[in-house]
């Protein structure tokens, strides 16, 4: 990590290297004493040892990633397909960052991790994650589809 990254760059690539499953890069950008919490479940990952644990040991492999493209500007960015990011948000020590991912189980979540930066690293996350379900018939004459989350695997 370069000492004049930005708030913003530093939440990017680590964004993109949670997105390519590379773990050694959000190491890397992370505070000492980083934590991770999953308000859904009650858990709390409390270093990179144990968080590296839980991704090697996901039943059925961690998420396939391949990096097809990059397309952005200050406010969106967006890398395809398994580990995605949608969009990545903030300012000062508050970020937040939207992504999907699927498993190779073929289960699939939208997600959003709130990203607070101590000293220029990352030093706390919540992590939300919801699975897509598909829009029910009754609302179609009220809503049009996103296209950022068509290609859902609930859709």
């Amino acid at each position: 990590m370069s000492p004049r990254q930005t708030n913003e760059e530093v939440v990017r690539q680590y964004a993109l290297a949670a997105s390519v499953n590379d773990l050694d890069g959000m190491t890397a950008l992370r505070a000492p004493d980083w934590r991770v919490t999953w308000p859904q479940s009650g858990e709390m990952v409390v270093d990179d040892e144990d968080f590296r644990a839980i991704v090697d040991n996901y039943p059925g492999g961690s998420p396939r990633t391949e990096m097809r493209r990059v397309v952005g500007d200050v406010d969106r960015w967006v890398v395809s397909p398994s580990g995605t990011v949608l969009r990545v948000a903030g300012s000062g020590d508050f970020w937040w960052a939207e992504w999907s991912v699927t498993y190779p189980d073929g289960q699939a979540y939208q997600c959003i991790d709130l990203i607070e930066l101590r000293d220029g690293r990352v030093w706390r996350e919540s992590v939300y994650w919801a699975t897509p379900f598909t829009a029910p018939d009754w609302r179609v004459q009220w809503v049009e589809m996103d296209a950022a989350y068509r290609d859902s695997p609930a859709s």
